[in-house]
C-alpha cells in the first residue's frame, strides 16, 4: 500500500503548494495527490478551489486571474510559521519538484462544457508526457474521462467515487476504461474493496487520517491511503 499525500501534505504544509511538494521529497514519501485547473489562458495551475479565499484570503476567482495574479497571492493563511511565500503553482512547475516520484493522482477539477473538457485535456496530456509509468489520471467529471477515452490516453485513469452509487461506480468506471476507482472513505468497505479488484480495478481511499483506520485499510489490500498526514502515517505504518 502505497501513501500517498493528500494536495502534497495538507495537514503537514501549506496545500498544493511547491513547498509542499518539496516537503513530501524530505520525508521519504514518493506518492502523491493534486489537483488541477485550467485558466483562461489556457495555463495549468494546482488549486483545489475555485476561489483563492480559503488558502490566501483573497476572494478573487482563478477564473477571472492572470497567472501572474496568482503568483503575486500567498497561500500561507493557515502557516504563519511557513518561512517562505507560497504562491499559486503551475502543473509545469510541480512537475518539476516530483518527476521522479513513482505515483502521481493528477485530480482535474469539474469542467462545464466538453469544450472545456477537451481544451484542458489536450494541455494536460502534453504537459504530462514523458510521465506515463507514474501518472493515473483521476476526475470526478465524466466529461474529463470520455475525453481522455476519446484522446485515446495512454496513461492510467482513475473515477473519484463520493455517493453510495457502489456497483454503477465500478460498472461506469470500466465503461470508462480506468483502472482505478478513488473511494472516499465513507463509503468503503471490505466487501467494495473486494469487488472492486474483482473488476480489476486498483483502489485508492481518500481522506484517511486516523490511524487505525488506515491499518485496517492496508489489511483489506488497497492499493493507494490518500491522507493529509502522510509523515505520521509513514512513522505508524
Amino acid at each position: 500500500m502505497q501513501i500517498i499525500g493528500h494536495r502534497g501534505a495538507r495537514n503537514e504544509a501549506p496545500e498544493n503548494t511547491l513547498g509542499g511538494f518539496r516537503y513530501l521529497k524530505e520525508i521519504g514519501i514518493t506518492a502523491v495527490e493534486f489537483d488541477v485547473r485550467q485558466l483562461n489562458d489556457g495555463t495549468l495551475v494546482v488549486i483545489h478551489d475555485e476561489s483563492l479565499e480559503r488558502t490566501s484570503g483573497q476572494t478573487q476567482s482563478i477564473y477571472t486571474s492572470t497567472l501572474a495574479d496568482l503568483k503575486s497571492h500567498d497561500h500561507r493563511l493557515k502557516w504563519k510559521d511557513w518561512q517562505q511565500a507560497e504562491p499559486t503553482p503551475t502543473l509545469a512547475e510541480t512537475l518539476q519538484i516530483i518527476q521522479e516520484f513513482t505515483h502521481i493522482e493528477v485530480e482535474v477539477k469539474a469542467v462545464s462544457s466538453i469544450n472545456e473538457a477537451e481544451r484542458l485535456c489536450q494541455s494536460l496530456l502534453k504537459l504530462l508526457n514523458g510521465f506515463e509509468q507514474q501518472v493515473t489520471i483521476t476526475s470526478f467529471d465524466e466529461k474529463i474521462l470520455r475525453v481522455l477515452q476519446q484522446e485515446k490516453c495512454h496513461f492510467k485513469r482513475g473515477l473519484l467515487i463520493e455517493e453510495d452509487t457502489k456497483k454503477e461506480a465500478i460498472e461506469k468506471a470500466l465503461s470508462l476504461k480506468c483502472n482505478r476507482i478513488g473511494w472516499m472513505d465513507a463509503l468503503t468497505t471490505q466487501d467494495i474493496i473486494e469487488q472492486t479488484h474483482q473488476a480489476g480495478l486498483n483502489v485508492s481511499v481518500w481522506t484517511v487520517n486516523n490511524i487505525q483506520r488506515a491499518q485496517e485499510l492496508k489489511q483489506f489490500g488497497i492499493e493507494g491511503l490518500i491522507t493529509d498526514i502522510p509523515m505520521r502515517m509513514k512513522s505508524a505504518l
